[in-house]
């Protein structure tokens, strides 16, 4: 009786139950279709730009590229084919890519690049960057529109000159550190120099970002060190691994978990460390105004960081940034500033090391600067250097520290008479551009005085982008360039420098960072005892 008397209710359940699987289903196909109109629509516009074959439908050219290997010698096999294919169609304009179903743009002549770097409209970056949000929020790496352009005006004066002079003392305490690492070395077995000097890197920019000594120099295994490297590795993964893009997918994973363990440590040491700073601001408030004498002052001094600046930025209506603001700023300096410099002076070391002619030419140069002095370079130093200046320059043509960067195109456009669609992301590659061959005769070759003033007038204002350009260029290259002079200035005063790798071993692997796939192999001889 009981079960007759149920039937109508389950009945019932079963019609809703059905009802709303068929309803899911409807809303998964307008979903489907929408993507495969999408799809069709993108590829019927882009159809008349030169592409790489084959192309199928949905995997795009992913059957094209080599999948060599595990880790990063995969990485390596993509970017190098990328290289290849932009070196051999050369006198192609453009060209279109598609991963999957996502069809991106190749950018490399200064033509092309013009057109997306100048417009005060294409400041979006691509999709990737979301993986980074969890790090870095939408700092000023990756926010855009109205929040970025405020960001930025507010930002741009803690670059100012006199305050990164203030800087240059952090910069020369930890070269000098890196030097007394570096001296194990001298005369002995050729070593891997890449990591003493990212670690050199960090410090700097702990101290100058946070206000903060971490001595990563003098211990590699603390937890906030792996935890930037893991972190950095994590992201680059993740943005080539569709089935890790769904952030509840991604938790299942070991990578996801390790994800969300190394983002506690990075954002707790930057909580405390900003916490830290407000109560020693809070105290420096209270002796001033208790009147403390001008003779207890003296005795203490107070280093700015990037910090102190951005706990009392304004914005143009007058308001602070919120502490989740100075957070992400801090967290993205962190990012963006030790990585990049740690990579230029590293693929600098490199070539000077391949080219004693060049390297007495630098060694030359400092002589005359500092004579047989082991005082700290100063500012005025950094503007005597002018080859060392060329010599970096042109090592960020042959290897600059970010291989290639993506932009979202805001609205059509017309690149070299080619249509583009709103929407579509190009990817700008860097490493390319830098070796026209019109601009930059035998493109491979190492030679510093391309960046004489004599060379470089007249030069397409987007054939060298080291550091981007336009609207969206980097706000610390000045920062990067005097880090990345001071620390080599250091080295090169003290030693001399050879290279144990030839340039086909270098392996250079394109991932957020470009990296020698495995390291900087160098010997070090005294300059004292090797007569230079």
């Amino acid at each position: 009786m009981g079960f007759w008397a149920m039937a109508p209710e389950g009945a019932r359940f079963f019609s809703w139950a059905l009802a709303l699987l068929a309803a899911l289903a409807t809303l998964l196909a307008v979903m489907v279709a929408r993507l495969l109109l999408d799809h069709y629509w993108k590829y019927k516009e882009l159809k008349p730009i030169p592409g790489f074959r084959p192309w199928y439908p949905l995997l795009g050219n992913a059957l094209l590229f080599e999948r060599e290997g595990e880790g990063k010698g995969r990485r390596r096999a993509f970017f190098k084919q990328l290289i290849d294919y932009t070196a051999v169609l050369w006198n192609i304009p453009l060209l279109q890519l598609w991963i999957g179903p996502l069809p991106f743009l190749i950018l490399y002549h200064p033509e092309t690049v013009e057109v997306v770097l100048s417009s005060s409209k294409h400041i979006t970056k691509s999709d990737p960057y979301r993986f980074l949000h969890p790090w870095l929020g939408t700092g000023l790496l990756t926010s855009t529109g109205g929040k970025w352009r405020s960001r930025r005006k507010m930002l741009t004066p803690t670059f100012h000159f006199t305050i990164l002079e203030d800087f240059l003392e952090v910069m020369n305490e930890q070269a000098n550190i890196l030097v007394q690492k570096l001296e194990k070395h001298v005369d002995r077995e050729p070593f891997d120099c890449f990591f003493y000097i990212t670690l050199c890197a960090l410090d700097v920019i702990c101290e100058t970002a946070m206000g903060k000594n971490i001595g990563a120099q003098h211990n590699k295994d603390s937890e906030y060190v792996r935890a930037v490297y893991r972190m950095s590795d994590l992201i680059h993964h993740r943005q080539k691994s569709p089935w890790l893009w769904p952030n509840l997918l991604y938790l299942m994973f070991q990578e996801g978990r390790e994800h969300h363990r190394s983002l506690k440590i990075l954002h707790t040491f930057t909580d405390n460390v900003i916490a830290e700073k407000v109560r020693e601001l809070k105290n420096q408030e209270q002796h001033k105004s208790n009147a403390v004498s001008n003779s207890d002052q003296s005795k203490r001094k107070v280093r700015r960081a990037f910090l102190n600046m951005l706990l009392n930025a304004t914005d143009d209506d007058g308001k602070k940034l919120s502490y989740l603001d100075i957070r992400e700023e801090v967290d993205t300096f962190m990012f963006e500033g030790h990585d990049t410099t740690a990579a230029a002076m590293n693929w600098c070391i490199y070539l000077l090391g391949c080219d004693p002619e060049v390297q007495r030419k630098v060694h030359r140069e400092l002589d005359d600067v500092f004579g047989d002095s082991d005082r700290y370079v100063t500012m005025d130093d950094l503007k005597q250097l002018r080859y060392l200046d060329c010599v970096i320059k042109e090592a960020l043509r042959l290897f600059p520290s970010v291989p290639f960067f993506a932009r979202t195109l805001s609205e059509e456009c017309y690149i070299r008479g080619f249509k583009v669609p709103k929407g579509v992301d190009v990817i700008i590659v860097p490493y390319a551009l830098h070796r026209d061959p019109d601009v930059f005769p035998e493109p491979d070759e190492f030679r510093p005085e391309r960046f004489f003033p004599e060379y470089t007038a007249g030069r397409h204002p987007y054939a060298y982008v080291p550091f981007s350009a336009g609207l969206r260029n980097c706000i610390g290259q000045r920062f990067a360039q005097m880090e990345e002079k001071a620390i080599l200035a250091t080295i090169l005063r003290r030693f001399c420098v050879e290279s144990t790798q030839q340039r086909d071993q270098l392996g250079p692997v394109g991932e957020l960072i470009l990296r020698p796939n495995k390291g900087i192999w160098i010997q070090l001889k005294n300059r004292s005892s090797s007569g230079s």
